[in-house]
């Protein structure tokens, strides 16, 4: 199968072009093909553990979307899966982030007033 934007072959049962990236065929032809939709990440895992251990209204954001990915794929939209798994991702990191600074702030401020107290 040749890449309608730059003309690279690829195999046949390719998704995207491996020189350009560009989408090759959809996702209903993919599950025609292949039976089975490129792997999406959802990032339950990671979501779960920053709520819990960072920061919990960030984390929950994370889990919402993390939530949509498996349903999405199931309801064959690949693209809404793929977004919904990066925002994911990015309200992980966001999470994890504040948890981390706040963290620090926390420790050292704890060192300062011990000090003081010396």
């Amino acid at each position: 199968m040749y890449c309608r934007k730059c003309g690279a072959q690829n195999d046949d049962n390719a998704f995207r072009c491996v020189s350009c990236g560009e989408i090759i065929q959809q996702v209903q032809q993919v599950q025609q093909v292949g039976g089975n939709m490129p792997y999406v990440p959802n990032y339950l895992v990671h979501a779960i553990l920053a709520t819990i251990f960072c920061c919990v209204p960030f984390g929950i954001v994370s889990i919402v979307y993390a939530a949509q990915v498996n349903g999405k794929l199931a309801a064959g939209d690949y693209d809404g899966a793929v977004d919904s798994s990066n925002k994911a991702k990015t309200w992980f990191w966001v999470s994890f982030g504040i948890g981390l600074a706040v963290s620090i702030m926390w420790f050292f401020f704890a060192i300062i007033g011990a000090l003081a107290e010396a």
